[in-house]
């Protein structure tokens, strides 16, 4: 192939028809799962950036409107401290410098097809996870955007995230400094980059220190599924002593299955979270957890993106923000 991509080539390369392809990148929802995959894959591949987008981009270069593009359903998102922090502090970030921002919801077609065709003038990618569209397709629109932690492989998207594994390691290490041996993991949606990132640290952690057997769980952020997590945890482990959650919020769901099932943290069960929420230090026991630079990584991935939406080149190591374990009494 002789210069850049084409949609032709694209459609070529994932053995559909041009206009198949087009209705694919505009978010269109008559298409089938397996043909919108083939697509996003071949355009992946090929490097493929819409000319469209790119004239529409540079009419709308002055346009100071951010879109912060929610790859999760948002109830979720609004109970998640970690993610409201984050979204207070691009706002604030983007206010001081005259812009504005806007949640838009992008787990529907719509939603999807409003960032491809130039309403905004860049989006912050939030949440985003595996088998997600978005994420690939917003790659190829020529639209600047940033992704607010690592996006799914195969999406060609720059990003800021903080250092989830070592997290992880962190408090897989304090666990284990402590004697703690039968330790559960409360974990995240699976596919969901962060999630993955903060559950393979701990588990690698606890492998290199020799224990294999490390029972998961999986739940989605919020309270109720830590409580339901620590329960099958504690069924299928009755003897365990020691367990880290992913998320605070899950954390504190799960020391309420604890004290329900009679456990005493930490004497029987210590427990870690992730985050460093601002209800963690007020729990029962107060909560030892991973504290994230999350306004850093909000301001960080903000001014990255307003530098590209201007065309001035920010420089950006790459390396994830640190994380930094805080001891309370729970562990």
């Amino acid at each position: 192939m002789s210069g850049a991509p084409t949609l032709t080539d694209v459609a070529t390369a994932a053995g559909v028809s041009p206009a198949t392809a087009s209705r694919v990148l505009s978010g269109s929802v008559r298409v089938t799962t397996s043909t919108r995959r083939r697509v996003n894959e071949a355009v992946a591949r090929l490097g493929y950036v819409r000319r469209r987008a790119m004239y529409t981009l540079d009419r709308m270069r002055t346009r100071q409107v951010v879109a912060a593009a929610i790859c999760e359903p948002l109830p979720r998102v609004l109970t998640n401290p970690a993610h409201l922090r984050l979204l207070g502090t691009c706002e604030e970030a983007l206010s001081e410098r005259g812009s504005s921002l806007v949640v838009v919801p992008s787990t529907g077609a719509m939603a999807v097809q409003s960032l491809l065709t130039g309403a905004y003038g860049g989006v912050l990618l939030i949440g985003a996870a595996d088998q997600q569209p978005v994420a690939v397709a917003l790659a190829a629109s020529g639209v600047p955007v940033r992704s607010a932690g690592r996006p799914p492989e195969g999406a060609a998207v720059p990003y800021v995230d903080v250092d989830n594994a070592d997290g992880a390691r962190q408090a897989a290490r304090h666990l284990l400094r402590s004697g703690r041996q039968r330790i559960g993991v409360i974990a995240g949606p699976r596919g969901m980059p962060t999630a993955q990132d903060r559950l393979d640290g701990f588990v690698r952690t606890l492998r290199e220190a020799g224990i294999e057997d490390i029972p998961v769980a999986h739940g989605d952020f919020s309270h109720a599924s830590g409580t339901h997590a620590m329960r099958w945890l504690l069924d299928r482990s009755p003897h365990l002593d020691a367990v880290f959650a992913i998320a605070d919020t899950m954390a504190a769901g799960a020391l309420q299955a604890l004290r329900r099932t009679g456990r005493r943290v930490p004497d029987d069960v210590a427990a870690v979270g992730f985050d460093d929420a601002h209800f963690a230090k007020h729990l029962d026991p107060p909560l030892t957890t991973v504290r994230q630079p999350v306004e850093e990584l909000a301001l960080r991935a903000t001014t990255l993106l307003l530098s590209d939406m201007t065309g001035h080149a920010c420089d950006d190591d790459g390396r994830p923000l640190p994380t930094e374990l805080v001891v309370r009494h729970s562990a």
